[in-house]
């Protein structure tokens, strides 16, 4: 067996992380209806009272929550604790401007920075490791999720967040790092970055890539392992769970081991929400047993995988989840940034000069998403030869910048050019090989 992190909860017997889930889930739901409003009302809608909740058997006939009803609570609706314990806020975007919320006791970070530290472990990090973190810190959890999850282990951290390749180059031959954090995407930019640069990869000293924020291929992986020298393991978060390391890759490559005894997970058919046997394809649910500022209920994640359960050679008996193979909403990852179609359209309604016809354009150029959005002017702008065009395209991409937080190459069309349906609009192409 590979070296744990906790062996005592990542090798827990079945029947006995089961017992534990169950118990966790009950003071739980015991906390929640007594301090959030919202899951109060919603288990008196469902016609359950907290003492109804025994044990897992019993997780199913509660509620979901969805990031809509986080939105709908903005800021701290759904915050289980005063503000006055809450020792830091994270946030994610959601589907219109308002970002989704998470707050952290102090408690809850000492949580997150166990659950990396058991992911480091995963793929064989230790004291001796100098992990470079090219996630972005700041609002979005991936960098100092990981930043503190490195520490705890005791491995030497670079916080260099993202950008300025050329300096995180310089600083992993300099440092000599042997751990890599960042999003795939990036890592092949790295890679053309280093042999533009002449860079060989054998003058760095990277032996473990820990990728994710984003979809990505085998076939990435391979690439990424072929042109950096090292190990690519997959991870997986999201804020509104904890962040980084809710699952990871461990070395045996079978799965994403999850950390059930803090994450309790289903797996449902997302359009009638009825609960699936391990081993089929479905939607991913979380609910969040330990948490204390932000504990949610049967969480739908969007995301579409797999679970299953049995030893892993590895050792370990926690529950694992294949790659995620898509989304069963219309959320686009694009540079770890979550993109809802209902973001850009909400900006386009306060623009005069065009009409809510538009298509999404996603590619991976260079090894980098690029996200380029054509919008329909409106035939009173279009027919008035003195319309300022490109002002309005600027105008326009600042805006969706400043509602995403991403830029996007914005470019004005003729009135009723772009594609109708009678059905559901299309407004993505996403051709970016990903599966």
């Amino acid at each position: 067996m590979t070296r744990c992190w906790n062996p005592e909860m990542e090798c827990l017997a079945p029947e006995k992380l089961r017992d534990l889930q169950g118990r966790r889930l009950t003071e739980m739901i015991e906390r929640v209806c007594a301090h959030v409003p919202y899951y109060a009302q919603r288990m008196e809608a469902a016609g359950l009272a907290p003492s109804d909740v025994r044990g897992v058997d019993d997780l199913a006939r509660l509620p979901f929550t969805r990031k809509t009803d986080l939105r709908d609570n903005y800021p701290f609706g759904t915050f289980a604790v005063p503000l006055e314990d809450v020792v830091r806020i994270h946030a994610s975007s959601g589907t219109t401007g308002k970002q989704t919320v998470v707050g952290y006791t102090a408690r809850d970070i000492e949580t997150w920075s166990e659950v990396v530290a058991r992911s480091l472990t995963n793929v064989g990090v230790t004291k001796r490791d100098v992990v470079h973190v090219a996630y972005g810190y700041g609002l979005f959890t991936g960098g100092l999720g990981f930043h503190y999850g490195a520490e705890k282990v005791g491995a030497t951290v670079v916080p260099i967040s993202g950008g300025n390749t050329s300096r995180q180059i310089q600083l992993m031959v300099d440092f000599q790092a042997t751990v890599l954090c960042c999003t795939p995407s990036y890592a092949l930019h790295l890679a053309d970055e280093l042999e533009a640069s002449g860079v060989r990869k054998e003058d760095l000293k990277l032996r473990v890539g820990i990728f994710g924020a984003e979809p990505w291929s085998e076939e990435m992986r391979r690439q990424i392992e072929s042109r950096l020298g090292l190990k690519a393991y997959d991870v997986y978060g999201l804020s509104e769970i904890i962040g980084p390391g809710v699952s990871m890759d461990c070395e045996c490559l079978t799965g994403m081991h999850i950390c059930a005894d803090h994450f309790l997970p289903e797996i449902i058919d997302p359009a009638t929400g009825a609960v699936l046997p391990d081993g089929e394809r479905g939607e991913l649910v979380f609910t969040c047993i330990t948490k204390e500022a932000l504990p949610l209920v049967r969480y739908r994640t969007g995301d579409l995988t797999v679970l299953h359960t049995g030893t892993c050679a590895c050792g370990r008996t926690s529950p694992r989840m294949e790659k995620v193979t898509g989304r069963s909403d219309d959320m686009l990852i694009i540079r770890g940034v979550n993109v809802f179609p209902s973001q850009i359209e909400s900006v386009l309604l306060s623009f005069g000069e065009v009409d809510p016809h538009y298509l999404i354009h996603v590619d991976r150029i260079d090894n980098l998403d690029q996200m380029e959005i054509q919008i329909e002017m409106t035939p009173q702008f279009f027919s008035d030869e003195e319309s300022p065009v490109e002002e309005t395209e600027s105008r326009l991409a600042h805006a969706i910048h400043d509602t995403l937080g991403l830029w996007a190459m914005v470019g004005l069309v003729e009135p009723k050019t772009l594609p109708r349906s009678e059905g559901k609009a299309k407004r993505v192409i996403d051709r970016r090989r990903i599966f």
